[in-house]
């Protein structure tokens, strides 16, 4: 026990004294909170440029463009000509759609003609073309909506009824989970949790292969060279620790950006607690296998760059191929962001996260069995060859 406190106080002052992982551990966390805070800050995206060509230019496809004005999602700019080139124009003003009202566009409706009002998506932002869209589409059916209930009065039908003979039967939408479509609420936590991730990874990247690089394993460890367990966890228990501070500042920032806390703090503790110690326990493993240390930081990131992309946070899981569903489930991101929306954005039951907390234990215990295997052949390989020395 006293070897082993010993080398934990080692291993905090080799952690402390390194420069590199002070900065890249403490500094790139809140960095990267604070820029992608900001980043999201609005949740929304508003006054999405929009151009409205009105060939018509009457009063009511001026009602129209106003309508399409008070909007506060879209940011309408009016032309009377079509421009020569829809794709270069919207291009030019970098617009997410363009709306083109046609020539005798009142007339039409008023002699029963149906004319056709065209709008062209950008769906070069997937984005903003969806919120563009949306809002489109809201607008110009309340539009059209009026248009007919008007022409129905017209005829001498009552306001009441001829909103029926419009439309038969009511839907109505019912939002859930973020229901305001905050961006920030849905993006800014889960990105909190790829810098996490990648902050132990590259920490633990270091741990075993830095002490095989530089010769000092044999020296330092000679004493507890029987012990491959005890020796992972000197190993990765300052990275809990620095990790709970961490994420005691992410709870702060919450607080900062008003960005709601996940429910069940207990449960979410807990959830932390398996995602730090699944992700740790990978970074010793393949720290382990790999002697040098830039090669296990490179692996290590190799590993853990994509994993956001399939994750199945913003993509479904089970429309990827069964391979990068197999690399997906192997990551502890993927069952952390899994409950973590579920706590956060969709405030369910806790029980429902169980599945993911019992995924992230299987993590826990593979890597944590692999390395121990791996760490007891390196530790018998590496006093053999210094004995022999």
């Amino acid at each position: 026990m006293k070897e082993f406190i010993r080398l934990l106080k080692r291993e905090f002052r080799l952690f402390i004294g390194n420069s590199t992982l002070r900065t890249v551990f403490f500094l790139a966390p809140v960095f990267y909170a604070t820029l992608l805070g900001f980043v999201y800050k609005s949740g929304k995206v508003e006054n999405i440029p929009v151009i409205v060509v009105d060939k018509d230019n009457t009063p009511l496809s001026g009602q129209l463009v106003e309508m399409l004005e008070d909007n506060k999602s879209i940011k309408v700019q009016k032309y009377l000509q079509e421009p020569p080139s829809i794709e270069n124009e919207i291009i030019r003003k970098e617009a997410a759609a363009v709306v083109i009202i046609p020539s005798r566009f009142e007339a039409d409706i008023l002699q029963k003609k149906y004319p056709e009002v065209n709008a062209y998506i950008n769906t070069g932002n997937v984005l903003t073309a969806n919120f563009a869209s949306k809002a489109l589409q809201l607008t110009i059916g309340t539009f059209s909506a009026g248009v007919s209930i008007k022409g129905l009065q017209k005829m001498g039908m009552p306001a009441v009824r001829a909103a029926t003979q419009y439309e038969p039967f009511k839907t109505n939408y019912i939002t859930l989970f973020n229901t305001t479509g905050n961006y920030l609420i849905f993006m800014w936590p889960a990105m909190l949790a790829v810098v996490l991730q990648q902050v132990i990874l590259l920490a633990m990247a270091v741990s075993f292969a830095a002490e095989f690089q530089r010769g000092s394993f044999v020296e330092e460890y000679r004493n507890m060279r029987r012990w491959a367990f005890p020796i992972m966890l000197i190993k990765v228990i300052p990275i809990w620790f620095f990790s709970i501070l961490i994420v005691s500042v992410y709870y702060l920032m919450h607080v900062l950006f008003r960005v709601p806390l996940p429910e069940g703090i207990l449960s979410f503790i807990w959830l932390t607690a398996f995602f730090v110690g699944s992700a740790s326990f990978m970074g010793v493993f393949v720290s382990i296998l790999i002697p040098d240390a830039l090669k296990a930081t490179q692996i290590l990131m190799v590993i853990a760059s994509p994993a956001f992309i399939i994750s199945g946070f913003t993509w479904p899981l089970n429309a990827m191929p069964a391979f990068v569903q197999f690399m997906a489930n192997i990551i502890p991101l993927t069952p952390f962001l899994q409950a973590f929306k579920i706590l956060l954005i969709q405030k369910g039951d806790v029980v429902l996260t169980y599945p993911y907390i019992r995924h992230l234990g299987i993590l826990i215990l593979v890597y944590g069995v692999l390395g121990w295997v791996a760490l007891k052949i390196k530790l018998r390989l590496i006093f053999k060859s210094a004995t022999t020395k």
